[in-house]
């Protein structure tokens, strides 16, 4: 990773502490869309958690990254499958959020979700969905940087993204 070096580096001290409640109000000024990343266990059931740190990467070839907190116990789940799904929530899929967002075994009880050709599980009616083939994983900071080949994609017409806002959700009337 290149480093920066000159008169700007000189002026930073990386050891100066950012406080934490001020990071968020300042970073959750910018609206982010949610989605929920998700496989098939070992088990044989869905796993999965709601991610708004997803992003395009490269067109070539076709790369997504994704943000996962160290603490989730799906990602173990999503990462050990090696496949899965992004699915970009619409703005009427708080609830799909909510449910993916918790803590707990069964987090897909009252989610429906459908199985894609590459065993990917995607969430129905959501906005968008990308099928991905997990590419790297790097420790960054409390969170994993996650990069994915993207397999296959699909949209649905018309609509609005379910979006995080200052922390809180939003919707953009985009349809």
């Amino acid at each position: 990773m290149e480093r920066l070096t000159g008169p700007a580096a000189d002026a930073v001290d990386p050891a100066a502490p950012v406080d934490p409640a001020a990071f968020r109000e300042v970073l959750g000024a910018f609206a982010s869309g949610i989605t929920v990343v998700a496989a098939v266990a070992d088990d044989g059931r869905p796993a999965g958690l709601a991610c708004q740190s997803f992003a395009s990467l490269s067109l070539d070839p076709p790369l997504v990254l994704l943000c996962v907190g160290k603490g989730s116990s799906s990602w173990p789940k999503v990462r050990a499958a090696g496949r899965f799904g992004v699915s970009i929530l619409a703005e009427e899929q708080r609830a799909v959020c909510e449910a993916l967002g918790r803590r707990g075994e069964d987090k897909f009880a009252d989610v429906d979700w459908e199985l894609s050709a590459h065993g990917a599980v995607r969430v129905s009616g959501a906005l968008a969905t990308v099928d991905c083939a997990l590419e790297e994983v790097h420790e960054a900071g409390d969170h994993y940087l996650v990069t994915a080949r993207v397999l296959e994609l699909s949209a649905r017409d018309g609509g609005s993204p379910l979006l995080y806002y200052r922390s809180d959700y939003a919707t953009g009337a985009f349809g």
